[in-house]
């Protein structure tokens, strides 16, 4: 039985994630910043799942003691991790760059960049001194090196992440652990949609396009779970949508008409 560490699970992609892996049999420890977000999720996981194979732990990524006591708890549980998931991420509102307030500057890059490295360096390290496992990065808008308006803070983050798989993935070459990435794409979730006002005439287009371009979290996380245990290559990006994918999805909405809000 496979077990997997993901933090910022107790919503979004890191719960689908969370829920994906226990479907597949495995042992899954989940965690999130606050105590009740925590309850709540492992409440809900194992009354579908059952409770033998689900451990959560309260962490707050930006703070490594929490980060290392995170790895210490699963390990001391499970006996072994195999999988670590650095998933805990924060967006930021639809905005000029220059008008954020300096404390979101730090909240978004604590948590999605230094957050990521405090979770690579504890995985990296125990799972060298176990003798096996696998490090993945959640990918997101900008590391690629695409632009958009108003994600200048966010995309630089994840430009950041990108550079942080590729080069942890050369370092670890040649031991037992592996260092990848997953790149979910656009996915519906709190984390996107919180950032909009819902009564606007902004939220009514952007709904439009992303009926084109996203998916739900039901549908991107089954599939990124099922190739992560399948994957044994280091430096692997485990990639949900393409750009032949969207292509052709926007080739055939006069046809199709997809509805993720309903």
């Amino acid at each position: 039985m496979k077990t997997v560490v993901i933090t910022g699970s107790t919503r979004g992609i890191g719960y689908g994630l969370a829920d994906s892996f226990l479907a597949l049999g495995c042992a899954v420890t989940v965690s999130g910043r606050t105590p009740e977000a925590v309850a709540r999720a492992i409440a809900e996981l194992s009354s579908k799942h059952g409770a033998d194979r689900v451990l959560g732990q309260t962490c707050d990524v930006t703070d490594f003691a929490q980060v290392q006591a995170l790895w210490d708890a699963a390990k001391a549980h499970y006996g072994q991790i195999d999988i670590w998931i650095n998933n805990a991420g924060l967006s930021n509102p639809p905005m000029k760059f220059w008008e954020h307030p300096a404390e979101r500057f730090q909240a978004v890059v604590e948590t999605n960049l230094l957050g990521a490295m405090h979770g690579s360096k504890v995985a990296v390290q125990g799972m060298l001194d176990q003798g096996f496992g696998a490090v993945y990065n959640l990918e997101g808008f900008g590391s690629n090196g695409r632009k958009m308006k108003g994600l200048t803070l966010y995309g630089t983050t994840k430009y950041a992440i990108r550079y942080l798989d590729e080069a942890l993935a050369q370092e670890v070459k040649g031991t037992a652990v592996l260092v990848g990435a997953f790149r979910p794409g656009m996915v519906i979730t709190e984390l996107v949609t919180g950032q909009f006002d819902k009564d606007s005439a902004e939220w009514e287009r952007t709904k439009k396009i992303f009926n084109i371009i996203a998916d739900r979290v039901e549908t991107v996380t089954p599939w990124l779970a099922r190739r992560a245990l399948d994957n044994n290559k280091n430096g692997a990006r485990i990639a949900y949508s393409s750009m032949w994918k969207l292509m052709g999805r926007f080739l055939m909405t006069p046809f199709r008409k997809r509805n993720l809000f309903e």
